[in-house]
């Protein structure tokens, strides 16, 4: 059985915004069987812009049921049901959430019709569901409007089942295994155990339950069905951060050096950026093999990768190729010739001034200050992670109460874990990706509950 599901909201983060709409058309894979659709009164106003795309107003909903008085017809029509909807992660998550606030857990299979379109209607220009059924044909009447979106969700998945009707009911079929129930639908690391109990495989994710459930259905190649037929019992931890369940996944891989994770057990980040004071004093930076214990600056998963960011870095910071090991011929380097560097290959620049722009560029490269505290999401409401950083190496992370920010609380907290170049990178990747994070830097007269992310 398949409930093809289209939602309407307030917004686009299920975790701040409400339903203020869903349809859902029940289906055996032949026809519709039951359907339901109903405005839903959000609790909380519905900005202009929304109306403006799905032409529900304030009014519209102000008499309409709240989500509790629907919830229970939800869970009636959609048990034993595959979650179907076009970007089903986003529909399917703010129904979770509907349910999370009201204190229960909600947990389907889900099946995309976005990703099932990509697989079986190949080369169309866009899969969005407008463009997409424009294409095919498939009229949408209330489009942007629960009701509407579903059917035509339901009319672009009968076509799919049609094509492939024995491989989306195999992707159906698994109904949740009794070792799967109790996983939360939370972020984490997951732990794949065989018969004898041995962690064959370990993985995070931002949620556990559905990418086991992944693995559980994987067809795709023959280290997937391999996995799946080793996969007996499953453990996980809840980290609430994504950053913690990163570091933590790359320590127990290194630790226990699962079967499946194979080109994991070694660090990824093969190369990195390394600096040293010649005899001349200039700072010098290279490329190298991260090995023998020499922390890197920075780390690279290849050569190319490297050299394209240290010949970045030396055109941003005006450095010398030579004493940057991109040029070995004798005399001066190439980029002084067309004014490019200020002449340190020959002596002309001084040491003071050519080492203050190398050592931006290495405070650019690596951690830019050398002791912090990240702090992100617990793993309830009620705590936060905290990541250390000390003399720029990472040195743990715990977890303490959302309250407890005091220098003493937050370094209580901390659970050693090994520093290496891939931890290193891994803090580096994630705070660049994620500038809003929030920090707290430490220096020897100071606790500064402000600092920004600088990267």
């Amino acid at each position: 059985m398949y409930a093809i599901i289209d939602v309407e909201t307030t917004g686009g983060s299920f975790t701040s915004e409400r339903l203020t709409e869903i349809a859902v058309y029940l289906h055996d894979g032949n026809k519709i069987v039951d359907e339901f659709s109903t405005l839903i009164n959000p609790e909380q106003p519905i900005p202009y812009m929304i109306t403006r795309i799905t032409g529900i107003s304030n009014e519209m909903v102000a008499d309409a049921p709240r989500f509790c008085e629907i919830a229970r017809r939800i869970v009636e029509m959609t048990e034993g049901a595959v979650f179907v909807a076009h970007n089903a992660s986003f529909d399917y998550n703010f129904v979770r959430h509907e349910f999370k606030r009201l204190g229960y857990t909600y947990k389907r299979p889900t099946l995309c019709t976005v990703k099932l379109s990509r697989k079986l209607l190949p080369g169309h220009n866009s899969y969005s569901l407008g463009k997409l059924c424009h294409s095919l044909g498939i009229q949408i009447e209330n489009r942007h409007r629960a009701a509407g979106d579903a059917l035509a969700t339901t009319k672009l998945f009968e076509m799919l089942i049609n094509i492939d009707r024995y491989g989306i009911e195999q992707q159906s079929a698994f109904s949740i295994p009794e070792m799967l129930r109790e996983v939360p639908e939370e972020t984490g690391v997951y732990y794949i155990h065989d018969e004898d109990g041995r962690v064959v495989y370990i993985g995070k994710s931002i949620n556990m339950f559905e990418r086991l459930l992944q693995h559980y259905r994987n067809n795709d190649t023959q280290k997937a069905i391999k996995l799946r037929d080793h996969m007996t019992a499953v453990s996980y931890e809840c980290t609430g951060s994504e950053l913690v369940a990163l570091l933590l996944e790359s320590d127990e891989i290194k630790k226990h050096k699962p079967l499946f994770n194979r080109q994991q057990r070694r660090s990824v980040f093969s190369f990195g950026l390394f600096s040293y004071i010649d005899e001349n004093g200039y700072r010098n930076l290279h490329i190298g093999h991260s090995l023998n214990g020499e922390q890197a600056i920075t780390a690279f998963t290849t050569r190319e990768h490297a050299r394209k960011y240290l010949y970045a870095v030396v055109e941003k910071f005006e450095l010398c190729q030579k004493l940057c090991g991109l040029y070995h011929t004798s005399g001066s380097c190439f980029h002084y010739g067309v004014r490019q560097c200020r002449g340190a290959c020959i002596g002309l620049e001084t040491v003071e001034n050519y080492n203050r722009r190398a050592d931006a560029a290495i405070k650019m490269s690596g951690f830019i200050h050398p002791d912090f505290y990240i702090l992100d999401k617990g793993r309830d409401k009620d705590e936060v992670s905290v990541v250390k950083i000390a003399g720029g190496r990472y040195c743990g992370f715990g977890f303490t109460g959302v309250e407890e920010f005091s220098p003493s609380m937050l370094e209580a907290c901390i659970k050693p874990y090994s520093d290496n170049r891939d931890t290193r990178q891994i803090i580096l990747t994630y705070l660049k990706k994620h500038p809003k994070t929030r920090m707290i830097k430490i220096t020897p007269h100071q606790w500064d509950h402000h600092y920004e992310n600088p990267f």
